[in-house]
């Protein structure tokens, strides 16, 4: 695990523009010096004017730091044996039609100080995103094995390659493009004379595009199934933040793998550091363990983006002013962060440590839609979650701790109806185990669930998933927001719509 950055990071996926130039060209010359360095500005040009939904960049704070080229050829013109000057025309892509059924790789490149975010990752999901909106059955690229100049004396091109496959040999790309989907399709050779490192050979990529012959949103627009990720946390006792962050990744990592769009960890997250404080009393030990906070949120945000994956940090403690809250982080995987602080503390947060409640109940935006977070107790208020929903909330988030099964059913049960009576989808995540002398935090009871609306478009019990009581796992399921609309509009029961409001209203105050 890498320290922890200052640096503010926000994130921008987006089409790049005439304009981008000067910035391309910069990161195309540090990038390939030995290569040529950067394409022209005609050559550029003619990429973006011929397919401007292929170039994609990334911004980090307003500044191109990574770009994608592609265009779509008929694959059948060309086959398996062409040059990367044939195919894409010396750069021009001449030969980019709309009616081609393969999306082709022109290059992909990062700027050398923005890597170990994985940018060139969420190029190629955003590539393979606009390879399903085209309805295209393929994504074919020429590959770099520029590692191949240290055994070009020992091996083979093909006999590298397979090493590199089974994972003997580090590539810096094939290596990188094997993680991302792609397979080898065969050897080429005189693909790109001019790159030395590789003696000329490339690999024929290729990642078959299984949705083919389905049309789904194109990129950048709202997804209608997100992927939700839910961590039953194992409390054990841990001695440093670094630790703890360790942890985290482990988790992080094995969600994001499965292309989940959240990730939710539970209530107190940082608790199994409450161990170094056993010598001061609950409430000194708690504002002790206060001081970890910023430093494990600016750890997790940095995950976020290199994860391409939005975190719900459970909550952590923050102690600022002589007054205590209990704070949940939306952590998107653009960089930026945005704050839930609970707003009803349990009766042991207030006798044990005088925590203060929150004054805010807000609704985040995500590229995933609005989304809300109740932590814990929060979710045994019906006036918030329904406040949450009408302000646009199709998800709500409920990170949990709780020690014995009746505390834990409470929140179960209360979540459960939220998501009945307000038409939205309800993920709960608590932690499991135990932490020996940390007092008013030594046993935990957990089972995480992701709950529905009750009606026909769901499962008969409204319960898309749900982990195995008291041990550590991940739980992953689909949601469709697409089915929340058919609900409030045509449903069996449409409690949103079927309110008296000439009756009662509902307002935050």
């Amino acid at each position: 695990m890498k320290k922890t950055k200052n640096k503010k990071h926000k994130l921008l996926l987006r089409h790049l523009t005439l304009e981008d130039y000067p910035q391309i060209a910069d990161i195309m010359e540090q990038v390939y010096g030995n290569l040529g360095g950067a394409w022209k500005k005609d050559q550029y040009a003619a990429q973006i004017n011929r397919f401007p939904e292929g170039q994609i960049g990334i911004e980090d704070n307003g500044v191109l730091v990574a770009a994608g080229f592609c265009m779509i050829v008929d694959y059948s013109r060309f086959g398996d044996n062409h040059t990367y000057a044939q195919i894409t025309d010396n750069g021009y892509i001449t030969h980019h039609t709309l009616n081609g059924d393969t999306l082709y790789g022109v290059d992909i490149f990062v700027h050398p100080k923005h890597r170990g975010l994985r940018l060139g990752r969420r190029l190629y999901v955003a590539r393979k995103e606009l390879c399903r909106t085209f309805n295209l059955r393929r994504f074919i690229a020429g590959g770099r094995i520029p590692g191949y100049a240290k055994y070009a004396d020992s091996l083979t091109p093909v006999r590298y390659i397979e090493q590199v496959k089974s994972q003997e040999i580090f590539d810096p790309v094939l290596s990188f493009q094997l993680a991302n989907g792609f397979h080898v399709r065969k050897l080429l050779t005189g693909y790109l004379p001019v790159d030395v490192d590789s003696h000329g050979y490339a690999t024929l990529l290729e990642w078959i595009n299984l949705d083919y012959v389905e049309n789904l949103p194109k990129l950048g627009h709202p997804k209608s199934v997100i992927r939700l990720g839910v961590v039953q946390w194992q409390m054990r006792r841990l001695t440093s933040v670094d630790e703890l962050l360790q942890h985290a990744e482990f988790f992080i990592d094995a969600v994001a793998g499965y292309n989940a769009d959240f990730v939710l960890f539970p209530e107190y997250i940082s608790a199994p550091l409450m161990g170094l404080f056993n010598d001061k009393n609950p409430a000194d030990a708690i504002r002790a363990l206060a001081g970890f906070s910023r430093e494990i949120r600016n750890g997790l945000l940095e995950m976020a983006m290199s994860y391409n994956i939005n975190i719900i940090a459970g909550s952590m403690p923050e102690y600022s002013n002589r007054e205590l809250y209990n704070v949940s982080w939306l952590l998107r995987r653009d960089g930026t962060f945005e704050a839930q602080y609970k707003i009803h503390n349990s009766v042991d947060e207030v006798s044990y440590w005088g925590m203060k409640g929150g004054d805010a109940l807000k609704v985040f935006d995500t590229d995933c839609g609005k989304i809300a977070v109740l932590v814990c107790y929060d979710s045994e208020f019906p006036e918030l979650a329904r406040l949450a929903a009408l302000n646009g909330a199709q998800i709500i988030f409920v990170p949990f701790w709780t020690d014995t099964k009746n505390a834990y059913q409470r929140v179960r049960y209360c979540a459960q109806a939220r998501a009945i009576e307000n038409e939205c989808y309800v993920a709960i995540g608590g932690s499991v185990g135990n932490l020996p002398h940390a007092e008013n935090m030594d046993i935990q009871y957990a089972q995480a669930a992701i709950f529905s609306p009750s009606d026909f478009a769901f499962p008969h019990d409204a319960i898309l998933a749900e982990a195995t009581p008291n041990t550590e796992m991940t739980l992953i399921a689909d949601v469709n927001l697409d089915l929340l609309k058919q609900t409030r509009s045509q449903g069996a029961a449409r409690n949103l719509a079927h309110r008296r409001l000439d009756l009662y209203r509902l307002e935050w105050i």
